[in-house]
């Protein structure tokens, strides 16, 4: 949590989405305000699943793609952040002095190669059962040594790190929404502190991987009206004011302990604090059922009439869903679509995220 009270303004100077929409943020709050992005049949799950409704990521262009080379070592999550890194550092103009900016990512499961995995996984089966013994031996060198750098989440980040050359203080906050507002959490202070002049921080992540899918399932999430998406956002921070898109006034995250001693009282206090007005546009990231009436009924307390349901167009991308949030919300900002926007992002994790952008006055 970071007390904005105690520091320097922090702006956001640009920003980054790669989703169902496209491969652009501009727009993006209002075609889900619009209701534009529908769901459809996921194609990475068609195979091990069948027909599942999800917001899955277009065919990303060559042109903005990394090459074949890098993309062999990265998992597809760290794939969209570092198509979603090149766009942020267009977007700001920060191509220089990369080694100096900060950053920090909400990562997932790693989402490496299903066809490795496979092959991993029947190496390591004695008589129908996995044995350690077994995959320690054969199932290690049934595949590609390099495959570990697509299994190990914080690669999500470092992968892109290493390929554009952002080589300033970075964090991967592992994530199933609370990580990802951690995250920025921690870009907004060392930029509101004065440790870093420049920061980026965002979150990059699928739930259409078939093993993260099959998780999902088992443990009742899909059940409670969970709805797979995936993507990336980034948000670019720093102190100056001048050209900014809009202020980042409020950042801060609740556990799940903290959210189960007292959900109504929370949300009650961070709606009274941030006293929504006619020109204010309130959205929500929630994975199911539960945290969304959680939300409403919250939204409903509040006199709060419309509300923007970032998880009806997007599904829940998991670590990248606060992200995607936030990016829809500058949007509505940058457009004069709302004077302020606050997001708050309910996952799987169970905590609460609060997040609040300002137009630049």
């Amino acid at each position: 949590m970071c007390p904005s009270n105690q520091y320097q303004k922090v702006y956001v100077q640009g920003a980054a989405a790669i989703s169902a929409f496209g491969m652009d943020w501009r727009g993006l709050g209002a075609a889900i305000t619009a209701n534009k992005i529908t769901l459809s049949p996921a194609r990475q799950l068609a195979d091990s699943h069948g027909s599942v409704f999800g917001s899955e990521v277009a065919a990303i262009p060559a042109a903005i793609d990394v090459d074949a080379r890098a993309c062999k070592l990265m998992s597809y999550p760290a794939r969209l952040n570092a198509v979603a890194l090149r766009q942020v550092l267009y977007d700001t103009g920060w191509e220089s002095a990369r080694d100096e900016i900060a950053f920090y990512l909400g990562v997932g499961a790693s989402g490496g190669s299903v066809a490795e995995l496979t092959e991993m996984l029947r190496a390591s089966i004695v008589d129908q059962t996995f044995t350690l013994d077994r995959f320690g031996t054969a199932g290690l060198a049934a595949c590609n040594p390099l495959f570990a750098f697509q299994l190990m989440n914080n690669f999500t980040l470092c992968h892109g790190a290493i390929v554009h050359g952002i080589g300033g203080p970075n964090s991967a906050f592992y994530s199933r929404g609370n990580g990802t507002v951690a995250a920025l959490s921690e870009a907004m202070h060392v930029v509101a502190s004065g440790e870093c002049g420049r920061a980026l921080a965002g979150g990059a992540d699928s739930a259409l991987h078939p093993v993260t899918w099959a998780q999902l399932c088992r443990d009742g999430y899909v059940d409670q009206g969970f709805i797979p998406g995936e993507g990336a956002g980034l948000l670019a921070l720093s102190r100056e004011s001048t050209h900014a898109l809009a202020e980042l006034s409020r950042c801060e995250f609740h556990s799940a302990i903290t959210l189960r001693a007292g959900a109504a009282r929370l949300l009650s206090d961070i709606f009274q604090d941030f006293k929504p007005n006619v020109d204010d546009r309130v959205l929500f990231s929630a994975w199911g059922e539960p945290s969304r009436e959680m939300l409403l009924h919250a939204c409903n307390e509040s006199g709060v009439s419309t509300v923007i349901d970032i998880a009806a167009c997007l599904g829940d991308a998991l670590a990248a869903a606060p992200a995607l949030a936030w990016v829809a919300a500058l949007d509505l900002v940058v457009t004069g679509n709302a004077s302020r926007a606050l997001v708050l992002n309910a996952g799987i994790d169970g905590g609460l995220g609060c997040v609040v952008l300002r137009r630049v006055v």
